[in-house]
């Protein structure tokens, strides 16, 4: 790559808008040799954090002069993972395999892994010895410098690893290309300081950082005059947002603020953790219109004995006492939650503690998972791991009790009429559209494309467990 007279600027955004603008020299170049425009496919593996962190990636990619597709037969093809689970790190290896078949017959190609997995030194070292056609490796703290990431692989023709093992900048005013129009995530923290014995997350995403909240509002404010009209606050906890800050401001001073944004109609936010649920919060999502009524509130464990042993740092009476006064301020409140099955030493009595919260909470859905034991964290060293037959029995009855009480709280609504936001065509019905309540239910109905981004009056016919079927009515209560 040949050097420009202009030097990259101090300041780390207007530095990377620089080495957009030389990436951007030189995809051109390949392009006008090839003939063709330039084609990105990133794939993104876990959480909703993941998610927009790819919207941001996918956005330096078309500033640099590449067109997003779905196929991985791309010239630039770059897999944000996940680490949360050892079969998220499964699937990528596997893949890379495909990868270098495909690079083989493509040699311009570009091969880029980040995210939490690469943030592990093992993981990083497999991928040198292992995978040498990757061109570049970076991690979750650093994704605002893939531009100069791939100026640094063209110009030095080796594979580029860049790692940070924590950081406290924070670059968001980058370009982003969103995957709806209408919606949109908003990143208000990053980072977790839980340390739950079983997760390996603070060790990847680094601690707490929070964003100003000038700056949060200011994005909030652009993304509505831009015609969003939901968005989804992101942070590992959220509740605990605030505490870094220069000036300390808590989560639910935030969400009043953004509520009070013109034009925003829906306000998400996950993930929250039960310890640091405020009665202040409680009181906002209670006050606050905007905000939908539908809080994520992971379990876990039903078993005051194995939370402690994770580490969560609440009990299963006070976890019970808390979604008591949640139902109390927002009754109509849909509340879902994350499960683990065989976390070392569980027993069955233990199990059954968590039946009987499922039971008790009777949760709208809930993400049941295998104990996954990951590398690192205090949970891979404890004594009387579960055996894999007997995580797989649990497992099997945990899911068969969430999806029975889920196939009865999810149709309370039938036969009446909703605010439901059209989010896509529907994948399985012509003519149909795909969209959610704001108590995140699913809602099948007809309707036009150019709905789509619209909240609609949607009356439910009918209640298939997890989902509804319904049809569109005007304003004065007739079919659409």
């Amino acid at each position: 790559m040949t050097e420009s007279r202009i030097q990259p600027s101090a300041e780390e955004a207007a530095r990377q808008e620089y080495f957009m603008q030389e990436a951007r020299k030189e995809t051109e170049a390949v392009s006008r040799k090839l003939g063709r425009p330039l084609t990105c496919c990133i794939h993104t593996f876990g959480c909703q954090m993941n998610a927009r962190d790819s919207e941001k990636l996918l956005g330096i990619l078309e500033r640099i002069g590449f067109q997003e597709t779905e196929d991985e037969n791309a010239d630039f093809v770059l897999y944000n993972t996940c680490t949360v689970r050892e079969n998220a790190n499964l699937k990528v290896y596997g893949r890379l395999g495909y990868l270098n078949t495909l690079k083989k017959k493509n040699p311009h190609m570009l091969i880029a892994l980040c995210g939490c997995m690469m943030q592990e030194p093992q993981v990083v070292e497999k991928i040198r010895k292992s995978y040498r056609f990757v061109d570049i490796v970076f991690g979750t703290h650093n994704i605002f410098k893939l531009a100069e990431l791939i100026c640094r692989r063209l110009r030095e023709k080796t594979m580029v690893v860049d790692i940070w093992e924590g950081t406290d900048q924070i670059v968001e005013d980058l370009p982003a290309e969103r995957k709806y129009p209408f919606k949109s995530g908003v990143n208000i923290m990053f980072g977790c300081n839980n340390f739950c014995s079983y997760c390996i997350v603070p060790y990847v995403r680094g601690r707490e950082r929070s964003r100003r909240p000038e700056d949060i509002l200011a994005e909030v404010k652009r993304l509505a005059e831009d015609g969003v009209v939901e968005v989804m606050l992101l942070g590992q906890n959220v509740n605990s947002y605030g505490k870094t800050l220069e000036h300390p401001m808590t989560f639910a001073q935030l969400l009043r603020r953004v509520n009070e944004i013109p034009g925003i109609q829906r306000i998400r936010f996950m993930t929250s953790h039960p310890k640091d649920l405020s009665e202040e919060l409680i009181q906002a999502m209670a006050d606050c219109k905007k905000v939908c009524r539908h809080l994520h509130l992971p379990l876990q464990s039903g078993s005051s004995r194995i939370l402690k042993a994770m580490n969560r740092r609440y009990t299963k009476e006070q976890y019970l006492e808390l979604t008591e006064r949640i139902r109390a301020a927002v009754p109509d409140i849909s509340l879902t939650t994350d499960i683990i099955v065989g976390f070392p030493g569980e027993t069955e009595e233990d199990f059954q503690e968590t039946l009987d919260v499922v039971r008790r909470v009777r949760y709208d859905s809930a993400f049941t998972f295998l104990y996954s034991r990951r590398t690192g964290t205090p949970a891979a060293v404890m004594e009387n791991q579960v055996p894999e037959d007997v995580m797989k029995d649990r497992f099997d009855r945990l899911l068969a009790e969430v999806q029975r009480i889920s196939s009865e709280v999810c149709g309370r609504d039938v036969h009446t009429v909703q605010k439901v936001l059209a989010e896509e065509p529907d994948t399985h019905l012509e003519g149909y559209l795909t969209g959610r309540m704001d108590n995140n239910t699913v809602v099948h109905f007809p309707g036009k494309k150019e709905w789509i981004g619209n909240i609609l009056d949607v009356y439910l016919d009918e209640s298939r467990g997890f989902y509804y079927m319904g049809h569109v009515q005007d304003r004065q209560g007739e079919d659409a």
